[in-house]
């Protein structure tokens, strides 16, 4: 057991945070009113905890000058659906495709989406595993500067240097796959998958939003699938399939269309202190989105996708309106610093 520090990445930004190695797992904390200590990437590891009751108590022992923490969570990894301990607990929904059969899973998706990815071919997209490389790391930066704004909020990798994009792509190189789909020599879309024994979850699908005609996306995730049974992998995940009470959303309905379904597995809540009892009583350690009701959530989603499009389009005019000036004026607006920089 050693006490140290590990850096996390949060919506797109790399910080870091108090951390705690326990059996060969690194235990975290974040949160300021409620301390969530959690194992780090547990998403993507291999192997679940083991020995949660073992961190329990180590996770108390902890003083003043140690990792401090009022609750502990953990999960059970894909596909023990059945509770095997005996802590507070929620069920999490993932967005789980079997892969056992490529052809199974080809014959049960709807027309439109094997239509989408014959139409993907037909269109001239190629869909090939990439090695990591520098060159693959200047055309994921092409990728992200593709737009500001993803999905009705802002695209947190928009504008990164090629050394942060590096970085966020180096991680589980030795049991990861990049996959590209490209129109001649340009990138149009990414997955990168990882392998977790009998599981594989895809960490990131970038599909280029100008090329939607092109269907990356069904194609990238076809591919995946192929690569999941050629391994031996039985299930791949996409992430979530509800987060909290928020219901229909575009990328919940694009993960139904093509294969995915709910499965749920428990996540446990060990409470620390008496705070962490108390949060975990009341339920305020589900957070905002296991909290409010889906009306407002709703509400709060459609306003926030309706205030980013005003600001990107804002952005876009005023980019059209400067480069239609001369450059002397045009030199003389850049000589004072935006709105919002450091300067």
């Amino acid at each position: 057991m050693a006490d140290s520090s590990i850096e996390i990445s949060v919506r797109g930004k790399w910080i870091r945070v108090p951390a705690l190695d326990v059996g060969g797992k690194t235990i975290f904390v974040k949160g300021r009113w409620i301390r969530m200590a959690a194992v780090h990437d547990e998403e993507w590891l291999a192997t679940e905890l083991e020995d949660p009751e073992g961190c329990v108590r180590k996770l108390k022992e902890q003083g003043s000058d140690g990792l401090h923490a009022d609750i502990f969570t953990f999960a059970q990894k894909l596909p023990a659906t059945q509770p095997k301990f005996n802590y507070p607990m929620n069920l999490e929904s993932w967005a789980v495709a079997a892969t056992t059969s490529f052809k199974q899973w080809w014959e049960k998706l709807p027309q439109e989406t094997r239509k989408n990815v014959r139409r993907s071919q037909k269109r001239g997209v190629v869909v090939t595993v990439r090695e990591f490389s520098d060159d693959m790391v200047r055309e994921i930066v092409g990728l992200n500067n593709d737009s500001p704004v993803r999905q009705g909020r802002p695209n947190n990798h928009y504008g990164k240097s090629f050394d942060e994009v590096k970085r966020d792509y180096s991680s589980f190189l030795d049991r990861s796959d990049l996959i590209g789909a490209y129109l001649g020599d340009e990138l149009i879309g990414l997955v990168k998958v990882v392998y977790r024994g009998e599981v594989a979850s895809i960490l990131q699908c970038l599909p280029k939003a100008r090329h939607s005609d092109k269907r990356p996306a069904n194609a990238l995730i076809a591919k995946t699938v192929e690569l999941c049974e050629a391994r031996g992998v039985s299930y791949l995940t996409y992430g979530l399939y509800r987060y909290g009470n928020k219901r229909d959303n575009p990328l919940l309905e694009f993960k139904i269309r093509n294969g995915f379904e709910e499965m749920l597995t428990p996540r446990f809540y060990a409470p620390l202190t008496r705070w962490g009892a108390f949060c975990i009583s009341s339920k305020l350690h589900q957070g905002l989105l296991g909290i409010v009701p889906h009306r407002v959530i709703a509400l709060g989603i459609g306003g926030r996708a309706k205030w980013y499009d005003l600001i990107s389009r804002s952005r876009m005019s005023r980019c059209s309106s400067i480069a239609e000036r001369s450059n002397r004026d045009r030199q003389t607006e850049c000589s004072n610093p935006p709105a919002g920089s450091s300067s």
